[in-house]
């Protein structure tokens, strides 16, 4: 959430950046900062009628001391009507600052200036390419042939026990699944990430501080009876733990790692793009999440994605990094690398990883400060990202290491899956 203040300094470069996005933010800048201000004065106004009630209920008690009952009653009266006042603007104070708290939730955050401009996927700007696209066999398999042929992930069976989008893992599909989750976390442990067990429901509050409300409320499972949301990320649990926390300046930067399986309706997702690992309502991932000073939030991006790329090339898997354009990114980031990976079978690119900066603009909802050497409270910076997201990770082993003697294990997996071919 953008601060008021900040709106007010730098509206016109507010504006301009947003335009990145496609949005026209100006009426909604220029509402916030009328709404402010009308907050501001209707404050004042308040402040200064309980303040003249004080003295006047100061100076009635000394009238009654000193038997002037009459004088004292007169006051009384007047009293009353600050009272009355008071309420009307305490009530008018309520409504204004809710107003404009509905208003600041629906401003996206600003982009960084290193973001391109763009309304697609289209403009989103390549920044680097690793690895060699392997050549296939004739006749080589989707992932979804290919889950089928060696009987490692069942459709049919999640459709059967849930619905579409629900994949059953089975043998050495479901060890391999647990053989990277294993990886990723002890890649993500050694690289000084603390792990993380969270739970899979939040409420409404842990919504609101990471952004998914009131921005993706279509896009969740919700519990209704007990008002409980199903986690799209561990993003959500783990960076809450810090909602409301001052933390101080030597503690950063916190470095969190967790691995949860994540839900999603994704409504409105059809077609061939979504089969088979594509698209899932329910899958496995592990997230990276930081805390970090201000000043140290770019660099610590960058580390992300050196983090990610070293991953990804000792799985051997051939891919390529993409800086968002304004109009592909997230409501909540400033910016964003995502991380694809090549899917030969499929001949076409697909994603894997996301790796965003929010700058303070998750903390700002989250209330995360941090006391700096001055003394002074100031809002942190939070980062997260996919480290990795399993499905199209699984989709792109089976597919690029598939073989006419079956799918064979890239070598870092082996020690964690106890196996080295699906055959």
């Amino acid at each position: 959430m953008l601060q008021v203040h900040e709106i007010r300094e730098n509206k016109d470069a507010y504006i301009a950046a947003l335009n990145k996005r496609g949005i026209d933010a100006t009426s909604m800048l220029e509402d916030a900062i009328a709404l402010d201000e009308k907050r501001r004065a209707t404050q004042a106004t308040l402040d200064d009628t309980l303040a003249e009630s004080n003295v006047l209920s100061k100076e009635i008690g000394n009238l009654f001391k000193s038997g002037k009952a009459q004088e004292a009653n007169v006051l009384k009266e007047k009293t009353g009507e600050l009272k009355e006042a008071s309420k009307e603007l305490s009530e008018q104070l309520d409504n204004i600052s809710e107003t404009l708290q509905k208003l600041l939730w629906t401003i996206p955050n600003i982009p960084n200036d290193l973001v391109p401009a763009g309304m697609t996927e289209d403009d989103n700007e390549e920044t680097f390419r690793e690895g060699d696209i392997p050549v296939l066999a004739e006749g080589a398999l989707p992932h979804w042939e290919l889950a089928k042929k060696y009987d490692i992930i069942d459709f049919e069976l999640g459709v059967k026990i849930t619905g579409a989008g629900f994949p059953v893992y089975k043998g050495k599909g479901a060890r391999l699944q647990r053989a990277l989750i294993s990886y990723f976390l002890d890649k993500n442990t050694d690289a000084g990430y603390t792990e993380y067990q969270v739970p899979l429901l939040v409420n409404e509050a842990s919504g609101f501080g990471t952004g998914q409300l009131p921005d993706k409320e279509g896009q969740m499972y919700h519990v209704g009876v007990d008002d409980l949301y199903l986690i799209p990320t561990a993003e959500v649990p783990v960076t809450n733990m810090f909602r409301g926390d001052l933390v101080q300046e030597s503690d950063l930067p916190i470095l969190c790692t967790g691995f949860t399986p994540c839900f999603r309706r994704e409504a409105g997702s059809y077609g061939a793009h979504v089969r088979g690992l594509n698209r899932l309502h329910q899958f496995d991932k592990v997230e990276i999440v930081r805390v970090e000073h201000p000043d140290h939030s770019a660099k610590a991006l960058d580390g992300m994605v050196d983090h990610v790329t070293e991953i990804l090339r000792e799985l051997k898997l051939p891919f390529r990094i993409l800086r968002l354009c304004g109009g592909d990114l997230g409501f909540t980031a400033s910016m964003t690398y995502d991380f694809e990976l090549f899917s030969t079978a499929q001949d076409r690119w697909l994603e894997i990883s996301s790796v965003s900066n929010f700058k303070a603009f998750q903390a700002n909802r989250l209330k995360l400060r941090f006391k700096d050497s001055d003394g002074k409270n100031k809002l942190a910076h939070t980062l997260n990202g996919s480290s990795l997201a399993l499905p199209r990770v699984l989709a792109g082993i089976l597919e690029n290491y598939q073989t006419p003697d079956g799918i064979k294990i890239p070598d870092v997996l082996v020690p964690y899956c106890g196996f080295d071919i699906i055959d």
